[in-house]
């Protein structure tokens, strides 16, 4: 990917949309030291032009965002990053910079495309397994190991149940997001993927599944 920084002096427009609901969150600059430093840390980093110098977004708060993937524009001096927000992306506390709710539209074409996503997203943790770059939230749960991480799907399932049981369906589709991550991440860390629970279920909306299955036992049994 070329990219002209030298149109604008050294900077490049950096547009952030959410890799999920596609909305667009905020709007940065970058200089190719800061490019860099996304592409090496996964958690998007620019260019201040106030105070002169790198920030990553996220780096007192703790709402950063992960980096997804970086696309150049057809003049090469504006990039599209796609990213995972980890809370508001705004200093002000909302969703995005202009005061929007990021959250899919209804009707809209994101929800035929979110299913297929989930693939997306998977690829995008098994890269993150491959290549462990530091700084990344992905890559330290990898690090944690295999207890660890199941510790953590079973504190995210448990704020999806709270969720679910006294509180707003917003934060039960966020919790349930969180845990449904979570779960990916555990799967690629033991060589499997979402589509393989997808696949379990498929198989099990077989009218004659039940059968089926009391039989194999049966036959084990026998065995």
């Amino acid at each position: 990917m070329t990219i002209d920084f030298e149109k604008m002096g050294g900077l490049v427009p950096a547009i952030i949309q959410d890799a999920n609901t596609r909305n667009v969150l905020m709007l940065g600059f970058m200089n190719e030291e800061a490019y860099e430093k996304t592409q090496q840390t996964g958690k998007v980093t620019f260019w201040s032009r106030t105070r002169q110098t790198l920030w990553t977004k996220g780096e007192t708060s703790g709402h950063y965002l992960e980096l997804v993937s970086m696309a150049i524009d057809c003049d090469n001096d504006t990039l599209l990053v796609k990213v995972i927000p980890h809370g508001p992306t705004c200093h002000t506390g909302t969703d995005t910079c202009w005061g929007e709710e990021n959250t899919a539209l209804q009707g809209s074409p994101l929800q035929e495309d979110a299913l297929s996503f989930l693939s997306e997203l998977q690829d995008f943790i098994e890269k993150r397994h491959e290549e462990m770059p530091e700084g990344s939230y992905t890559t330290r749960l990898f690090h944690d190991g295999v207890n660890k991480m199941a510790q953590k799907l079973g504190e995210e399932a448990l704020e999806t149940v709270i969720e679910a049981t006294n509180g707003t369906n917003d934060q039960l589709i966020y919790e349930a997001s969180d845990m449904l991550y979570h779960l990916m991440v555990l799967l690629t860390s033991k060589g499997l993927r979402i589509d393989d629970v997808a696949a379990e279920l498929q198989k099990r909306h077989d009218p004659n599944w039940d059968a089926k299955r009391r039989q194999q036992k049966a036959e084990g049994k026998m065995k």
